[in-house]
């Protein structure tokens, strides 16, 4: 077998473990969960485990990582996307909800158990989400320098207001895979840029 091939091979068995310890963090929490169980999910040796986490906490960071990795991604080619602001809001929440379809326990993961992490592991992951936040505040900056949205909008509650809502929907989304995420998408985004009124 080429070298390639191995190294192949290893980064689908390594996946298979984070996706394995995703179930059970989701399932158990980080307290409730052991490599045990995940090594039993993956149907391996909880001695093989140590092969892609040294510990439980090392599987609870790849795990995390698993899931604001992409995501994260994403919205650099959103911010950097020469669109208008209702366009770019639009790709922001269909790939926030999107992300809990694809990586949808590790999102909830992320979510729910990073702060157990130590404060070192946790760095990267604050240094991705802040870096999300921080993107998609840009796009409300440079939508009221455009004269898209009012002048005396807060863009960091803006940006904030808009991750909650995605992660609230995001938890229904990893429960229920019978919710349509493209009419969801079109409905928290036209609630945002209609509200409520008449």
């Amino acid at each position: 077998m080429s070298e390639e091939s191995q190294n192949n091979r290893y980064e689908q068995q390594k996946l298979s473990a984070v996706k394995a310890a995703a179930a059970e963090f989701a399932e158990h929490g980080y307290h409730g969960a052991s490599t045990k169980a995940i090594a039993a999910r993956m149907g391996v040796q909880q001695g093989s485990l140590y092969y892609y986490f040294k510990s439980k906490e090392d599987a609870l960071l790849a795990v995390c990582l698993f899931g604001i990795r992409d995501y994260a991604s994403r919205m650099r080619e959103i911010a950097a996307n020469a669109q208008p602001f209702e366009a770019k809001l639009l790709a922001t929440i269909s790939s926030h909800l999107s992300s809990y379809r694809s990586t949808n326990e590790a999102l909830k993961v992320y979510n729910a158990e990073r702060l157990y992490l130590s404060a070192e592991k946790r760095a990267n992951l604050k240094e991705l989400g802040s870096m999300y936040r921080e993107l998609l505040e840009s796009i409300f900056d440079e939508a009221i320098r455009d004269a898209a949205i009012h002048d005396n909008v807060d863009c960091h509650f803006a940006a904030q207001t808009v991750i909650g809502m995605c992660n609230a929907w995001g938890e229904l989304i990893v429960r229920d895979p019978e919710l349509d995420i493209f009419e969801l998408t079109q409905k928290c985004t036209n609630l945002l840029l209609r509200g409520f009124g008449k």
